[in-house]
């Protein structure tokens, strides 16, 4: 699931149709797992390294939860000799 995310997430990022607040909340996610400067310091053995396991999978969700719905590729109802048809 949260691999899907990521990617979904990343996706996101490259499109022109993605609000500027989640591109920057996606790069502050970023930054924040590499930032040296965390909530609980990473030199505290294990404990360290809680908060970027519980906050980075959060934050991602938020994130995607806020993304604009792409409209459908491809419409439900197609037109056959111009009567339209249900698949």
């Amino acid at each position: 699931m949260f691999r899907k995310e990521v990617v979904l997430l990343w996706q996101a990022f490259r499109s022109p149709q993605t609000p500027l607040y989640l591109k920057l909340a996606t790069l502050f996610a970023a930054f924040y797992l590499v930032n040296p400067f965390d909530i609980i310091p990473d030199v505290i053995p294990l404990l360290g390294w809680v908060d970027d396991i519980v906050l980075i999978p959060l934050l991602v969700s938020w994130i995607v939860s806020r993304l604009p719905v792409p409209a459908p590729v491809h419409a439900r109802n197609h037109t056959v000799d111009g009567r339209a048809r249900r698949l």
